[in-house]
């Protein structure tokens, strides 16, 4: 098959290189998953998917396994905070203050630190690249480096980009860092080595309680297009008309 060099970077594959004390099980199933759905055979025709993204606001227990298992899979520095995806806790007191934190991007964990009796209510909310169909980020790269694939994902190309960091203060979402390693942009690529191989991303297949879920959008039977036919689903700021592509089930009206 004849690609550009642009797609082949989208090929680029990382290997999990962590192995810390507590991570050994995830990185097994996160290396060993396979999607039963919409798995590539041979090679993988960029025109036959367009990939999707949910997200149940209803399950996430904010255990932050999601978060550990991106970084390791992706090679996103433990020992700073930047994320391809975290997990946001809001809390709305019964004075009506919404607080709203995620420490270490919820690997660690979160702690009660405000009495139960004050609390009204309390959830928690994934958050990651919304992989927009209008994507901001785009718009504004002055190299071309971000670009939308034709299977509808939002990626970084790394010999392309040259640090200016436009992208970043474009995107609405806060879903992109400074990669301080490659000196570039970079962000959340659904696992696109993985999603190409008929793979899961990573956040997906680690997490415990089925609160993420991916999908490809032209499969009229995938997992995806069952949940938006059946589902009330919203998207993050939709009045900003980016079109993202990851879909939230139970969203509150406090989480922005």
């Amino acid at each position: 098959m004849d690609i550009s060099r642009r797609e082949f970077t989208k090929f680029g594959c990382r290997v999990i290189i962590g192995a810390a004390a507590g991570t050994a099980i995830i990185e097994s199933i996160v290396t060993n998953s396979s999607a039963s759905e919409n798995s590539p055979a041979g090679e993988y025709d960029w025109n036959e998917h367009y990939w999707g993204y949910v997200v149940d606001t209803r399950k996430c227990i904010g255990c932050g396994r999601c978060a550990n298992a991106c970084k390791l899979e992706n090679d996103v520095p433990f020992d700073e905070p930047v994320y391809r995806t975290w997990v946001e806790r809001y809390r709305t007191l019964k004075d009506g203050e919404v607080k709203i934190d995620s420490p270490n991007g919820s690997i660690d964990g979160f702690i009660d630190d405000i009495p139960a009796e004050d609390i009204k209510k309390a959830f928690y909310v994934p958050k990651i690249c919304n992989h927009c169909d209008n994507p901001p980020c785009v718009q504004v790269c002055p190299v071309g480096a971000t670009y939308e694939t034709r299977d509808g994902v939002v990626l970084v190309d790394y010999d392309y980009c040259i640090g200016c960091r436009y992208c970043i203060q474009g995107c609405p979402y806060g879903a992109r860092y400074f990669n301080s390693e490659k000196k570039t942009a970079d962000k959340c690529t659904w696992c696109y080595h993985r999603i190409t191989k008929g793979l899961l991303p990573a956040c997906v297949q680690a997490c415990p309680v089925g609160a993420r879920k991916f999908g490809d959008l032209k499969d009229p039977d995938s997992i995806i297009n069952k949940i938006l036919d059946e589902e009330r689903i919203n998207v993050l700021k939709p009045d900003l008309g980016t079109k993202p592509k990851v879909y939230y089930i139970g969203l509150d009206r406090e989480v922005r």
